[in-house]
């Protein structure tokens, strides 16, 4: 149905929507409680679905980016929760490991990486820093023939439950900014340390405050070169952005359905509520809106896939249109069910909690529009 999409896809969404149905949607409500899913996420490693861009050599299926697209919009159907983990780890971590990291982190973490069997978190945001990510404070000193990182990392997901960490911390001058930024792979010990963050949604990813005192590294722990990682977190930001647009696609999705079919059994005035023209507009603006932005994000993906200039300008619009339907559907969706909707038995509620993160994350909306702006300009 979709010009951006090949037969392989059809496969891969099929084999998702399966392990969707049979894992994801009996466990979203634990998930939402607190829950961590590390059990899921193996089961995702051992089927393809925590990397499928992942090469062969490396465990991985050897698909592509637009694959990886597919597997969040349908976990977040069911659970954004686990979608938000899912993205992270396979278009970030994995992909900056496949990428960028040097032959013995590869060895050592890149196959448990894509197989789910341990799980690494980005460790970008910070007290001060959020959407200036680049005025970060973390500090990595060179002392004799290491490193040592001292700092603190605030929302960071998976924190709680990491195996490792991929930190960026100050190797120069503040002044300098993101010219003096590195990324290391820091492994979790004794000079690390985690306290959780509760959030309104996405509950159960795990985001913590993670400290790291006097943790010590080599240069082999270096990702992306030495004060390289602006380009490395520029290209994070740009897939993950393309990925929280397909986890508002998929929120969306699963709010409306389940809004649509509470319309068909719920009766007012003698006649299930799905016959009133005001709720068949209220699904017919959502679903036209899915359709636009499903076109947006798939057509982010095949750039990424093509390594087209305009990659970086879709994978803003896809984050943005993304998270704004995310919140759209999901405040309609709860209109439409009325007290039902609201309650915290609904499905439509969790989801509704969970959709204003999209807002927020890999990047604030209103930090993805200034580089929208920009991107616009260049390219007319």
């Amino acid at each position: 149905m979709f010009p951006q999409l090949d037969e392989i896809h059809t496969l891969v969404r099929k084999t998702a929507r399966e392990f969707v149905e049979k894992r994801v949607e009996p466990n979203a409500r634990r998930i939402d409680q607190g829950w961590y899913p590390k059990e899921l996420l193996r089961e995702m490693g051992e089927l393809g679905l925590l990397a499928p861009h992942a090469p062969p050599e490396y465990g991985g299926p050897g698909l592509d980016f637009r694959s990886m697209v597919i597997v969040v919009e349908e976990l977040a159907k069911a659970s954004p929760a686990l979608a938000t983990v899912t993205e992270v780890q396979g278009s970030m971590i994995v992909y900056d490991l496949i990428h960028y990291a040097s032959g013995e982190l590869k060895e050592k973490w890149l196959e448990p990486a894509i197989r789910g069997e341990k799980i690494i978190a980005f460790a970008l945001s910070e007290p001060c820093c959020g959407s200036d990510a680049f005025s970060l404070e973390t500090t990595a000193e060179r002392v004799g023939g290491s490193w040592v990182i001292n700092g603190t990392k605030l929302w960071i997901t998976s924190g709680l439950y990491a195996d490792a960490f991929l930190v960026a911390a100050r190797t120069g001058s503040p002044k300098e900014k993101h010219k003096t930024v590195t990324l290391f792979l820091v492994e979790r010990g004794r000079c690390v340390e985690t306290a959780p963050v509760a959030v309104m949604g996405v509950r159960g990813t795990g985001t913590a405050e993670v400290k790291f005192n006097n943790c010590e590294v080599g240069d082999e722990a270096i990702v992306g070169g030495l004060n390289g990682a602006f380009k490395v977190v520029l290209e994070d930001l740009n897939n993950g952005r393309t990925c929280v647009g397909a986890i508002g696609l998929g929120i969306a999705q699963g709010a409306i359905k389940e809004a649509e079919s509470y319309t068909k059994r719920r009766v007012a005035f003698d006649m299930p509520i799905i016959n009133f023209q005001v709720v068949q507009h209220y699904i017919a603006s959502i679903k036209a809106q899915i359709e636009a932005v499903r076109g947006v994000v798939y057509t982010a993906a095949y750039f990424r896939d093509k390594n087209s200039e305009l990659f970086p300008l879709y994978a803003q619009i896809a984050k943005y249109l993304g998270s704004r339907l995310a919140v759209d559907a999901t405040r309609t969706a709860m209109q439409i069910m009325g007290g039902f909707g609201y309650s915290t038995d609904s499905k439509v509620e969790m989801l509704y909690r969970d959709a204003k993160a999209t807002e927020i994350y890999e990047g604030a909306n209103e930090i993805v529009l200034n580089t929208l702006f920009k991107l616009a300009e260049k390219y007319g």
